[in-house]
């Protein structure tokens, strides 16, 4: 699954952990998505996964959230893009 990012941003604060998003595109795929994503500690990450301006296909949806579950590369790309822009501490 090829993964184009459009935009990525991260904060950090001892209160919340780290938070950010990422703004993708996904080869094949009609519509963009955004993925939240959250880590008190920046080793374990939870996330939610959106369509980023308008609905689309659930079915491209729900395959892409496997694909997220089962591709750590894919996964990684997300938080690495997010992490670049994290602002040194």
């Amino acid at each position: 699954m090829t993964v184009s990012i459009l935009d990525a941003a991260m904060t950090y604060s001892k209160e919340t952990g780290y938070v950010g998003n990422v703004k993708f595109n996904v080869e094949g795929h009609a519509h963009a998505y955004e993925i939240a994503l959250h880590s008190k500690r920046g080793t374990e990450w939870g996330y939610g996964l959106f369509f980023l301006n308008e609905s689309g296909k659930e079915e491209q949806l729900e395959e892409l959230e496997d694909e997220l579950e089962e591709n750590d590369e894919v996964f990684d790309q997300l938080v690495q893009a997010a992490k670049d822009k994290l602002a040194p501490k």
